[in-house]
């Protein structure tokens, strides 16, 4: 169980100065840097900010021409509507609308940040009369346009011609119903015609194109009749949304709020008549997918779950604000249940006020399913390559980059406080993103933030394997200190140069050498303690007993340790004899392989005796900063998810707590992860009261 997931122990932290190591910003010669381990801010692919055009100052702050990060920045223009839906969020703002310089404003801010696409919302942005002015700001700055619409004014085709022709790429349309009543009935409006000419009109132009429904309690029973309605346009994909519970979803909660669990069956069947009717036909139609649905609820359709980061929008604004801030969904929430599961990384969970009302009591978490223990941060991009500063006063976040009249900062707010990453080496800044939906969104913020384990890959193997040589540590820089957005902010990074690997397991080494009597390792692994296990048990200080699920594992051990007993076996299987009694049951990087700790915990403390130990250890989740080749080779991996959850030592804790008072448990050690130290914890319990044979 041990092994790649783990530290090794007994390496050397040294990255030779002259060592060859492949730029973590970029393939290209090796240049100095402020330390000769970490691999060059040196990147051939980067354009510096030009001086001729709007475009090219655009450019400075983000993705440079034609090397786009390909991302959508979403801008309210207003929230007035030619339609009335019972269900609408801006249903109290509709009188609210941003005027067109606040818009144009906007538009450039959006490339300025790096977008490849703007895209309208409202309200309606069609109805406005500044529709085609704004596409043709968007097109001049070398951006995409898109519109999320109700389609109606794209019902007339030389509209549509127009924006095509000013890079109409992207349409988010409504459409709730398969036929007049039904649809007409949820919108309040005689729209039904217009709206499915749009998607005529639309469809075969080479967008991306999405046909999104609001499902409520008056169209959950006729999702099919739009399936077929719809199965013409085999460029369209099929959305099926959960209504929300906000403006009119909440003012109206119990005339329009299904129950989840019917709107997933509900969606379920759709989704399968959708695709037999596809295959049936024999020719190419559309996709299917749904969002703001629980995904334990979607059994064989978990990977149809659509949002907004899948569309890849980055960041959105609404009227009146001043800068931009990243798609987020603060929205919805995991609750008590979701802890642990399976598929909490894509899962959207339950809107809050949804389960304010009905609580939680329909979820289904999978805790029975491997889940990944760590993500990749790709780099994005090379932001400066000659800064200078002390302070936070000083940092690109907040005063920009350049110097001069057109000085534009980077911002505060756009930047995703878990998922986006800066780093600083030097007078060099590069950008990451972490897109994995491995982990949720707050998972990666506490990751980032609250336990600091941010690391930078500065190995060239396909995967780390030796932590302390592979992986450097970054933490918060003294940019940050004493700045006052601190706390909202994504953050500057630095490397530490600092093996905190060997440091942390000189903890657990510790208590290995003092161990005496009969010892139990569950998940012995590759054996990477044998230099001290091994004069123990020859001398007869201990008599140890090592398992492991892993066949190629117990077989190597077993020609490396002839002075050990071994056991080809998984804990959950594990049959010992009856009268087997053990000093001290050591756990060590094994216990998120576990699919029931709990379970396992019943059967081994009553075999622990009086005055015996329980010793856990294991590993947090991490992030992995690399270069796009290395995050192209770790994502094409073909490894399989061995963890079951990524508990640290406080969650550990909190499975040992029912037996406390039963089996006497007495707290001796407890090492947590933090910030400047290694994802690495450990927490030791003295068992008092289980009886010797």
């Amino acid at each position: 169980m041990r092994g790649s997931a783990g530290i090794a122990p007994a390496a050397v932290w040294a990255i030779a100065p002259a060592m060859d190591v492949r730029g973590v910003f970029g393939e290209c010669s090796r240049t100095p840097t402020t330390d000769p381990r970490l691999p060059p801010l040196h990147c051939a692919d980067v354009s510096r900010p030009g001086q001729a055009s709007e475009r090219e100052r655009a450019h400075a702050l983000g993705a440079s021409s034609g090397s786009r990060s390909g991302t959508k920045a979403l801008i309210k223009v207003g929230y007035a509507c030619n339609e009335h839906c019972s269900f609408c969020h801006t249903l109290e703002v509709r009188h609210i609308q941003g005027s067109t310089a606040e818009v144009d404003h906007k538009i450039r801010r959006a490339a300025e940040l790096g977008h490849e696409m703007v895209v309208l919302s409202g309200g309606e942005p069609t109805i406005r009369p500044e529709l085609v002015h704004w596409a043709s700001l968007t097109a001049s700055l070398g951006l995409d346009f898109g519109l999320v619409t109700n389609g109606q004014m794209l019902a007339y085709p030389e509209l549509v011609e127009k924006l095509i022709a000013r890079r109409l790429r992207y349409v988010y349309l409504s459409l709730h119903g398969g036929t007049r009543k039904i649809h007409n009935l949820m919108v309040r409006s005689d729209a039904f015609d217009a709206a499915y000419k749009a998607v005529a009109q639309l469809s075969g132009r080479g967008l991306d194109f999405a046909v999104n429904c609001v499902i409520t309690r008056h169209n959950v029973e006729h999702l099919i009749g739009l399936v077929d309605a719809l199965l013409p346009y085999p460029d369209v994909e099929v959305k099926f949304s959960m209504v929300e519970p906000k403006g009119g979803g909440d003012k109206l909660f119990e005339h329009l709020m299904p129950r989840v669990e019917l709107v997933a069956e509900r969606v379920m069947q759709a989704i399968e008549h959708g695709d037999r009717r596809v295959a049936e036909l024999g020719q190419p139609g559309p996709s299917f997918s749904h969002g703001a649905i629980p995904l334990c609820l979607l059994p064989g359709y978990e990977d149809r779950f659509d949002d907004l980061k899948t569309h890849a929008y980055r960041t959105m604004i609404e009227v009146g604000e001043p800068d931009f801030f990243p798609v987020d969904d603060l929205n919805k929430t995991h609750a008590a249940p979701c802890h642990g599961c399976a598929l909490r990384g894509p899962c959207p969970g339950l809107y809050k006020g949804y389960h304010e009302v009905y609580g939680a009591t329909e979820v289904h978490p999978h805790r029975d399913r491997p889940r990944s223990n760590s993500y990749n941060y790709k780099l994005e991009k090379l932001v400066s390559v000659g800064f200078e500063g002390s302070t936070h006063a000083d940092c690109p976040l907040v005063n920009g980059l350049s110097k001069g009249a057109d000085r534009s900062p980077l911002g505060v707010t756009p930047w995703d406080r878990g998922r986006d990453l800066f780093v600083r080496n030097g007078k060099r800044i590069a950008r990451f993103r972490a897109e994995s939906r491995d982990f949720s969104d707050q998972e990666i913020i506490e990751i980032k933030h609250d336990l600091g384990q941010l690391y930078l890959d500065v190995s060239t193997k396909p995967a780390p394997d030796d932590f302390a040589r592979d992986l450097v540590q970054l933490v918060r820089s003294p940019l940050c200190e004493g700045c006052p957005s601190f706390g909202a902010c994504t953050g500057m990074f630095e490397p530490l140069f600092e093996d905190v690997f060997t440091r942390d397991d000189a903890k657990v080494r510790e208590v290995l050498a003092d161990l005496r009597g009969e010892v139990l390792d569950l998940g012995c692994g590759e054996g990477p303690y044998e230099d001290i296990l091994a004069p123990l048990a020859i001398a007869g200080t201990i008599n140890y007993l090592g398992v492991d699920p892993h066949p190629g594992a117990i077989a190597a051990l077993r020609q490396r340790w002839p002075w050990a007993q071994l056991r080809q076996t998984g804990g959950e299987e594990l049959e010992l004899e009856p009268e087997r009694r053990f000093d001290h049951v050591l756990i060590l990087r094994a216990w998120n392989h576990l699919r029931e700790p709990a379970a396992i915990l019943a059967e081994l403390l009553p075999r622990i005796r009086a005055g015996g130990t329980l010793t856990i250890v294991d590993n947090v989740a991490f992030g992995l900063a690399r270069t796009r080749d290395q995050t192209h080779r770790a994502e094409r991996s073909r490894a399989e998810f061995e963890h079951y959850r990524n508990d640290s030592s406080t969650e550990a804790a909190r499975v040992l707590e029912p037996f406390t008072a039963e089996f006497g448990l007495a707290p001796i050690a407890c090492h947590e992860v933090g910030p400047h130290a290694s994802n690495q914890w450990l927490l030791r319990v003295r068992v008092k009261g289980t009886q010797s044979p």
